[in-house]
């Protein structure tokens, strides 16, 4: 049962962090150019916002998961301009070229940068809920530590997948030339701030939308 648990837990938690988004690519960039702590921080960043939000939907907190998605508009237009912020840091960075040395405020900055900004996504709550829901995830024998045991499954799941992206692209770390790192910089902080655009765009129109008749 306490392995059961646990293993659901990490297959969900695996399951919602593989899609390939904004956090992804700034997790690549910051491995390729940095090195791969830098990455993995940055992913452990997401995967700390993915526990919480389990959390939320283990406990069954209506009242913040209803709140968090009644002010979905506000937590989208901070996540874009948050993305446009980072796009622009991101496509103005320059490569180490070899693995950055352990700067705690560094890894602070990478760690909560991806943290935030998985966190303006509280759509991700409703998925955990139902997940939770039609996989029985949480045990009403042991409620609180069935949620504890699925938290940990989620984090240790959410954290898997990072390890093995930055683990992948760290084999490319070093061997890259400096000419090519500066271009996927680029590449990258432009890619990464089209998507905060477009998420402002969305915004933009759907605001419309509810002014115009």
């Amino acid at each position: 049962m306490v392995t059961g648990i646990f293993l659901k837990g990490l297959v969900v938690g695996f399951l919602v962090a593989t899609p390939v988004g904004p956090i992804g690519l700034l997790c690549i960039q910051r491995t390729l150019s940095e090195g791969k702590m830098h990455g993995l921080v940055s992913g452990l960043g997401a995967a700390t916002a993915d526990a919480v939000y389990g959390l939320v939907a283990a406990l069954g907190l209506t009242f913040v998961s209803n709140f968090l998605v009644a002010e979905q508009p506000w937590l989208r237009l901070f996540g874009g301009l948050f993305l446009c912020y980072l796009g622009a840091k991101t496509f103005l960075s320059k490569p180490t070229g070899q693995a950055s040395s352990a700067n705690g405020s560094r890894h602070i900055s990478n760690y909560g940068s991806t943290f935030l900004l998985a966190l303006t996504s509280p759509i991700t709550i409703l998925v955990f809920a139902a997940v939770f829901a039609g996989l029985g995830v949480v045990s009403p024998g042991s409620y609180y530590f069935s949620v504890g045991l699925s938290v940990a499954g989620i984090f240790t799941g959410s954290a898997l997948w990072w390890f093995m992206l930055c683990g992948v692209a760290g084999i490319l770390h070093g061997k890259i030339s400096h000419g090519i790192l500066t271009g996927l910089n680029r590449i990258s902080g432009i890619i990464v701030t089209v998507f905060g655009l477009v998420i402002l765009l969305l915004l933009v129109l759907e605001y419309i939308r509810e002014i115009v008749p």
